[in-house]
């Protein structure tokens, strides 16, 4: 069908297909990208569309922003995941051995196209991975959102047209604001990074390979983000209950313990985090709750008491 409304327009489109799985998102895949495109003799003004989910996304930008020194690109996604979060905001990147998105580009799609039908393909586990990032917002800074999606949030899992795009309007328009604010992350864009600190280093010890989703490590991440600021005294008991509460609801996973590979320890946990992007010199930095819709940055984390934090989710089955 794309291909068709492309031809409609009197272009021709060539089908580049990457394999499935954030492990395509690599440094030789992005080669393997680049060199087709030269191929195809593309002028600066041609235009690259990813259609595709965040993966697609993200390595599609890259390339657009790297080929001729910077080519047009069109999001089109196809997960919720990527059509409430990544298609959004301009980042762009692949992975590397030493962590998630370390290699990259700020570089603005110069369209994002969302059409929700796309999203009548996807399991059920797309879907709720794809809930956590709308969920992300609520806890920003938003939390009348966040009362609103525990009344609708199962709604939106099942597609309900209205419930649906309201969810995604809300979420894109929450990104962009942020992103308006602060386009190279040098402040308050690192508040969209709520529990990617530790969900990438969940997604790390797992090797990218599938067994933990990003949206997955995501709600983890943000319900562990939570569970340390309760921890020092930042943020109420009431709060957590509240948000694990819904994460559970809604039938998604919650717990560090559990997504932990067997043999894998704190140290080793808190070594793929300090290898976040977000680290300013050797510092670790993260973004912590006081309560639902008041999340701040953490610009000098106690490295030591995070290490302590992920052993005490493995000994407890946090």
């Amino acid at each position: 069908m794309l291909q068709e409304i492309i031809a409609q327009t009197g272009r021709k489109a060539h089908v580049l297909i990457l394999p499935p799985g954030e492990n395509s998102k690599n440094w030789q895949q992005l080669g393997e990208i680049l060199e087709e495109l030269l191929g195809l003799n593309l002028g600066r003004k041609d235009p690259i569309i990813a259609f595709g989910g965040g993966v697609v996304g993200d390595i599609t930008g890259f390339a657009a922003s790297m080929l001729k020194r910077g080519c047009p690109f069109i999001q089109i996604p196809t997960s919720l995941l990527a059509q409430v979060d990544s298609s959004v905001g301009g980042k762009t990147g692949v992975n590397s051995s030493y962590g998630k998105n370390l290699i990259g580009a700020f570089h603005q799609p110069a369209h994002v196209l969302i059409d929700t039908a796309l999203l009548a393909t996807l399991p059920k586990r797309e879907l709720q991975a794809g809930y956590a990032e709308i969920v992300k917002y609520g806890l920003i800074d938003d939390p009348s959102f966040f009362a609103w999606l525990e009344q609708h949030g199962t709604e939106i899992l099942h597609l309900e047209p209205k419930a649906t795009a309201q969810a995604i309007a809300t979420s894109c328009q929450a990104k962009a604001r942020i992103v308006a604010a602060d386009e190279t992350e040098q402040d308050a864009r690192a508040l969209l990074n709520l529990g990617h600190s530790f969900g990438h280093a969940l997604e790390a010890v797992n090797g990218y390979d599938g067994t933990i989703l990003h949206g997955e490590a995501v709600a983890i991440g943000m319900i562990a983000a939570l569970r340390f600021s309760v921890g020092l005294g930042l943020a109420p008991q009431a709060h957590l209950d509240r948000v694990a509460q819904h994460v559970r609801a809604m039938g998604m996973r919650h717990l560090v313990h559990d997504a932990v590979p067997v043999g894998i320890d704190a140290d080793q946990l808190m070594n793929a985090m300090m290898q976040d992007k977000k680290n300013i010199a050797g510092q670790l930095v993260l973004i912590l709750m006081r309560g639902i819709g008041q999340s701040f940055i953490e610009r000098q984390a106690d490295a030591g008491l995070v290490r302590q934090f992920w052993g005490d989710c493995l000994k407890h089955g946090w």
